[in-house]
């Protein structure tokens, strides 16, 4: 069994309350768990309108799905229109 942990500090330069954070955040997250098949979660910065840290974990029997998974999450966090990528680290558990 193989889990990479993946966490990204996002800068949401158009949030301007945290409701308008929430309305960003909120569907990033579903479309990662959905199309993914990954956990995902807001995990810091809970009151900073225009800061996000989520985290987002791959749980898989090959090592190789994982990679793909963050691949392809990273690429969905890159390109989204309202979030910028400020920072990104990840790790094998």
């Amino acid at each position: 069994m193989h889990i990479l942990l993946m966490e990204m500090e996002l800068h949401l330069p158009n949030c301007h309350s945290l409701k308008e954070k929430r309305s960003v955040i909120k569907p990033l997250l579903n479309e990662l768990r959905r199309d993914y098949n990954v956990s995902a979660s807001e995990v810091d910065a809970h009151d900073v309108w225009q800061s996000a840290v989520i985290a987002v974990v791959c749980v898989a029997g090959m090592r190789g799905a994982c990679e793909k998974n963050e691949r392809d999450v990273l690429n969905v966090v890159e390109t989204h229109a309202e979030a910028q990528l400020a920072a990104y680290k990840s790790q094998w558990l």
